[in-house]
């Protein structure tokens, strides 16, 4: 039986970070991953498909634009297969990266099959072959929710796990959940020539965004696919030629909707059902692991990182997530894991980014002794002469102007906001941003002019202000 420092039972983002930090500090490590390549969910049916298929069609949009603007014309349908062409390059292009070889070359050893539980310290693979751990790390990632719909285990849907094997662009389809994934997959198809209609049980959709940022969101998804929020789907059947037909309720009202092909974006479920945890007595949240903020599990030589825990379900989340596992485990540490400063982005078009608080949140966790800095992108100049002035910047701080919370709306807001992710790391306050250089014209100044703000409140408003003033009035 071979024995190891660190099992680890996933190959995604979390799970490849513990596996080759820990390596390399010396550990002998397991990585046992179930798919013929490492590289999880993210990159195989998640971020990079998604972000390639995006890229492609945001690129058709923005020619079919150019050329309406400038009086010309395009014509015939575009070739969906360049798009599914992309983005297998882009899946082969970061393979690598990833890859078995690369893990087995750094010292890994590599196992496929599915891992579970013998007990705390050995793991069975495939039933077959056991091994030995002192530590064991989970990271066994998530799949597509399906939610308990009449019907719908007779009908073929696609979830991000099929959606990108697609060799042809359905005439229509019907997403059923109106967070990240269904609002940015459903853009991008649309975009290629698909009819896209989005229903989401939600009173609104994004619901875990500050409330200013979705409507410029959702006014522009509605010029380019039909959106329903608040609407429940009782039943789906099949209909002759693949198509489907879906009875809905929305406010009340009985409707029905059709379509050629159905995709699943209601939600993610942790893979935790074929590890055996009952059998070793881990610690559950629902469907997640109970994990610690050290990470450790209600068994402290268990680890548990990425969507397995019932924290941040993103990648880079999960990667932070091993680096804290990598020193608990291999040094004995008790790091803990803070998402305080942690952001997310939404990509559709225009881009959503994300850090800390709402101000609904904020004022339920600090009170109303809050301050709130806006500004509208049709005040910053590169906006206007790009012509994408749609959007907004939103900053949420205390009384002394740390950063609680940062959001923005606009083209490319996953870039030009993350100075405000580096600020509140490091305890700056707004009123920093505003002191240091930015090129002109650049969107980055979006987020400068938002921090001009506090030193117009403080200098020309108030007490500080009047006596100002009276300074100049005085003595100049």
């Amino acid at each position: 039986m071979k024995s190891y420092d660190i099992i680890v039972i996933g190959g995604g983002s979390g799970g490849l970070t513990v596996a080759a930090g820990a390596v390399g500090f010396g550990a002998k490590v397991a990585l046992i991953e179930k798919e013929r390549e490492p590289g999880g969910d993210c990159l195989h049916t998640g971020c990079v498909p998604s972000k390639a298929l995006i890229a492609a069609a945001k690129e058709l949009y923005t020619a079919r634009k150019a050329a309406q603007a400038y009086g010309l014309e395009l014509q015939g349908e575009a070739d969906y297969g360049e798009a599914f062409r992309r983005v297998q390059a882009a899946k082969a292009a970061i393979q690598p990266h990833d890859s078995t070889e690369r893990f087995r070359t750094l010292g890994v050893d590599v196992f496929y099959g599915y891992g579970q539980f013998r007990d705390f310290h050995h793991i069975e693979i495939n039933g077959d072959e056991v091994i030995f751990g002192k530590r064991i790390v989970i990271a066994t990632g998530s799949r597509a929710a399906i939610p308990p719909i009449e019907g719908l285990q007779d009908v073929d849907y696609l979830t991000n796990e099929s959606v990108f094997d697609m060799r042809a662009l359905p005439k229509s389809l019907v997403v059923i959940g109106g967070g990240p994934v269904g609002l940015e997959l459903g853009q991008a198809l649309a975009r290629l020539g698909c009819k896209v209609t989005v229903i989401d049980r939600g009173t609104r959709l994004l619901s875990k965004e500050d409330e200013e940022i979705v409507p410029y969101v959702q006014a522009a998804l509605e010029k380019e696919m039909s959106l329903m929020p608040h609407t429940a789907v009782h039943k789906v059947e099949a209909l002759p030629g693949g198509r489907k037909r879906l009875y809905i309720e929305q406010d009340g009202n009985m409707l029905q909707v059709e379509a050629d092909a159905l995709f699943i974006a209601a939600g993610r479920k942790p893979n935790t059902d074929r590890l055996g945890l009952s059998h070793i007595g881990i610690e559950m949240d629902g469907d997640h692991i109970a994990a610690k903020r050290t990470l450790q599990t209600n068994i402290p030589h268990i680890y548990a990182v990425g969507d397995v825990i019932k924290s941040f379900p993103y990648t880079h989340a999960a990667g932070m997530e091993g680096k804290i596992v990598v020193g608990n485990a291999v040094f004995g540490l008790k790091r803990k894991v803070s998402y305080d400063n942690v952001p997310w982005v939404t990509y559709t078009d225009p881009e959503i980014f994300h850090l800390g608080m709402t101000e609904k949140e904020a004022r339920e966790q600090v009170g109303d002794e809050i301050c709130i800095y806006k500004l509208s992108l049709d005040e910053v100049d590169r906006f206007i002469t790009d012509g994408h002035t749609e959007g907004i910047v939103k900053v949420i701080t205390d009384r002394k102007g740390r950063i609680l919370g940062a959001h923005a709306v606009g083209k490319g807001a996953g870039e030009w906001m993350q100075q405000a992710v580096l600020a509140k790391h490091y305890g700056h306050k707004l009123s920093d941003i505003s002191q240091v250089v930015h090129p002109y014209p650049a969107y980055s100044e979006a987020l400068m002019k938002t921090a001009n703000q506090y030193w117009q409140g403080k200098l020309f408003q108030g007490v500080t202000g009047r006596l100002l003033q009276a300074y100049v009035k005085r003595f100049r």
